[in-house]
């Protein structure tokens, strides 16, 4: 609280002289360490409701090309792939060599229903999800969600070939 200045200066006559006597001046420092502990209490709240929302996915690290070779070994009939494509496409395809390339999107009709069949007909499936460049973001977290929905527990996010680029090419153009 500060005071007034009539109270601040005061005027005291002694018999001998005159002279003014000042007071210090006192400034109440109580609303402003309120203030301060309003606001970090507050700071420290909306942190704590803004946690942000994270999907877990382990990724392993590059290993030689030997070593995945031998410790991967996938047998092919138990494979199926699954690209993703711009203007939210799915191409997908079943073994590795000689594949018969199909097309699907990202609806519950499509997709969801593809790794649901998929996986009654395959015993193990095991799932090769391979984003291309022209697919977004959205795109693989959507397919990520689709394997949880169907609980296939084996997959793997795999780099796009060239011979898969090419197999969407043929489909598209044939």
């Amino acid at each position: 609280m500060i005071r007034r200045k009539e109270d601040i200066l005061t005027e005291e006559v002694h018999s001998r002289d005159q002279r003014v006597k000042k007071k210090d001046v006192e400034i109440d420092m109580n609303p402003m360490v309120d203030l301060a502990f309003l606001l970090l209490t507050f700071f420290m709240l909306t942190t704590t409701f803004a946690t942000p929302q994270a999907m877990e996915i382990v990724m392993p690290v590059k290993p030689d090309e030997e070593a995945v070779e031998k410790e991967q070994a996938v047998k092919e009939s138990k494979t199926l792939t699954i690209i993703l494509h711009d203007e939210d496409e799915i191409y997908w395809y079943q073994g590795i060599t000689d594949p018969e390339i199909e097309k699907t999107d990202y609806s519950p009709e499509g997709i969801r229903d593809l790794l649901i069949k998929k996986d009654q007909e395959i015993e193990d499936i095991v799932v090769l999800i391979k984003p291309s460049e022209a697919s977004t973001y959205k795109n693989l977290v959507d397919i990520l969600d689709e394997m949880h929905i169907t609980a296939i527990q084996r997959y793997a996010i795999v780099d796009i070939t060239d011979d898969d680029l090419a197999l969407i090419m043929d489909l598209d153009n044939g």
